[in-house]
């Protein structure tokens, strides 16, 4: 297959890799995302290619701008170098895992692409405990408001809405400005609407708040609550797969977070557990009723506990070292203006 995916690159709808002006002679590499980089594709999988290049001298020293290049059509994303490292710094899970593919999975890799490969542990910090724990959280929260919207009556339904906006609000500092406990309230009391057994209230008491971190956090409330009836009219077959999808992602999450704490290592293809996530993915532990059973969840339990511990025992740095990093991009983006690179 990834010999096809190679050769399927060279088609005409790949062209624009080579005639882009941002791209044509500027790739540092190209690899898979998504199903295929994790191996947990299944037939009729998308073909997702990441990849990264290098800027132009006008981006750098000009008046020109380039963060990305994005092609619908073949499920493509190529970074700019500098937009990528600032989401690396991050540990943002869908780009630090371009720096830890397989390594037939990468199609083509420049001088400069195996520079920063070979640096890949320079991004590696605690700041993955919140970037992945923040997408696991939110693969659980999903799949916990799915199963509460079509399993569970409206006054349980209001229990799942709740925890899911508590759990949210917990990284609201990361992302806002820090409001006092107890500022936003959250709770579930007897509704006065007909359709309605109780709902949820809140209490805000906030004062010298700023307005645009305020419809931030209250965005992502919203966000939460609408999500919970975006089922209505279920497709049983399509959203079971969607269901078994967002929770075989939730364990490779945990997993992949594990080894950064662990071993410092980014292991994207994730070929020991590969049964095992494509028996969540192919609805092993989901029963008739669309619900899942028990050992799945006890299994979320462990690797919650096993990414505990190794938060607690990790020895990666609170962030990385901004000095180190700024050194390998200004070597890198020196090559362009010099146009001294390959």
């Amino acid at each position: 297959m990834i010999e096809q995916i190679k050769k399927s690159l060279q088609k005409s709808n790949y062209d624009f890799l080579r005639t882009n002006e941002h791209l044509k002679d500027k790739i540092m590499f190209i690899t898979l995302g998504g199903s295929y980089a994790y191996g947990t594709n299944v037939e009729g999988s998308d073909i997702d290619i990441r990849g990264c290049a290098l800027h132009r001298k006008s981006d750098l020293i000009g008046m020109s701008h380039f963060e990305q290049v994005i092609d619908i059509p073949t499920d493509t994303v190529i970074y700019a170098f500098n937009k990528l490292i600032s989401l690396l710094l991050n540990c943002n899970p869908n780009c630090i895992e371009l720096l830890g593919c397989k390594k037939e999975h990468y199609f083509y890799v420049s001088p400069e692409g195996k520079q920063l490969l070979e640096n890949n542990k320079l991004f590696l910090s605690q700041r993955a405990i919140h970037s992945f724990g923040g997408y696991a959280d939110a693969q659980l929260r999903r799949l916990q408001n799915a199963l509460a919207r079509d399993s569970y009556p409206q006054s349980e339904k209001e229990k799942h809405i709740l925890n899911s906006l508590k759990s949210a609000m917990h990284s609201f500092d990361q992302r806002y400005q820090h409001f006092k406990e107890g500022s936003i309230q959250l709770y579930i009391d007897a509704s006065q609407k007909e359709n309605l057994e109780n709902e949820i209230y809140m209490d805000i008491h906030l004062k010298h708040y700023p307005l645009r971190d305020y419809k931030g956090l209250w965005a992502e409330m919203h966000n939460i609550v609408k999500d919970y009836a975006k089922l209505n009219g279920r497709n049983n077959k399509k959203d079971d797969a969607h269901l078994n999808k967002h929770a075989m992602h939730l364990i490779r999450l945990y997993l992949m977070c594990i080894d950064i704490l662990e071993k410092q290592e980014i292991n994207t293809y994730r070929e020991k557990e590969h049964d095992l996530l494509m028996d969540i993915r192919n609805g092993k532990y989901q029963k008739e009723d669309g619900t899942f059973q028990s050992e799945f969840f006890e299994m979320v339990d462990v690797y919650q506990n096993k990414m505990e511990q190794a938060i607690k025992h990790t020895t990666l740095p609170q962030k990385p070292n901004d000095k180190e990093v700024e050194e390998l991009v200004m070597s890198i983006n020196e090559k362009v203006i010099k146009n001294d690179y390959r």
